[in-house]
């Protein structure tokens, strides 16, 4: 008799656990009585289009400037810059072209001359020091020549640096436009001291400065 009633109970405690069990639903999709469940496509969307739908603003605005200096900054709406970066340009460019053209016309006629040819200042008043009859007149055209070869090359330099940072503020500018600046903002100052091994005692004095909300 006990061992009837402990089976019986053993039974309702098991039927008991599988009815707390979340079931799953399995849903036929052959078959003459399948059933159509509508999909969302809105996680399917993510992943097709335009691929800058998923870029956030900062690399929008660096992709921008990258392509076309002040771009992304004019995404930005800070319009203003855009004559700055435009008109530096404009200067960076006018003297690498004038650096590249003085460059190439010392070049050419030290060739000229190094081979025998007359140049164009081979015998010109209005440079004597660069004159064949002059003493110093082939080494004077030498370091015209590798001087505005310096310049042109310094003046690519400046334009690539000058580029990156056109590149670099766009971003930057993009990640303080999402900046929390709102009122309830306040700055701490206090003084601290830090971990140093290279003075007395192993501490320095030193001023922390602590953004925080009201």
């Amino acid at each position: 008799m006990r061992l009837r009633r402990s089976a019986v109970f053993l039974l309702l405690g098991v039927l008991f656990c599988l009815a707390t069990v979340p079931v799953k639903a399995q849903i036929i999709t052959a078959g003459p009585d399948s059933v159509r469940v509508p999909v969302n496509n809105a996680a399917a969307d993510t992943t097709k289009g335009f691929f800058l739908k998923t870029w956030d603003k900062p690399a929008k605005a660096a992709l921008f400037s990258t392509i076309v200096p002040g771009l992304g900054q004019a995404y930005n709406n800070s319009y203003w810059k855009v004559p700055i970066i435009w008109g530096t340009g404009a200067v960076l460019g006018y003297f690498l072209v004038e650096n590249n053209r003085n460059y190439q016309d010392y070049r050419e006629a030290l060739l000229l001359r190094n081979s025998g040819e007359e140049d164009k200042y081979y015998n010109n008043e209005r440079f004597p020091s660069l004159a064949a009859d002059y003493q110093y007149g082939d080494q004077n055209l030498k370091y015209r020549r590798d001087t505005y070869r310096r310049w042109r090359d310094m003046t690519i330099l400046l334009s690539l640096v000058g580029w990156g940072l056109n590149v670099a503020e766009a971003y930057v500018h993009a990640h303080m436009k999402e900046f929390d600046i709102g009122e309830d903002l306040s700055l701490r100052m206090q003084p601290n001291f830090i971990k140093d091994p290279n003075t007395p005692g192993g501490i320095s004095p030193v001023i922390t400065l602590t953004l925080y909300k009201k």
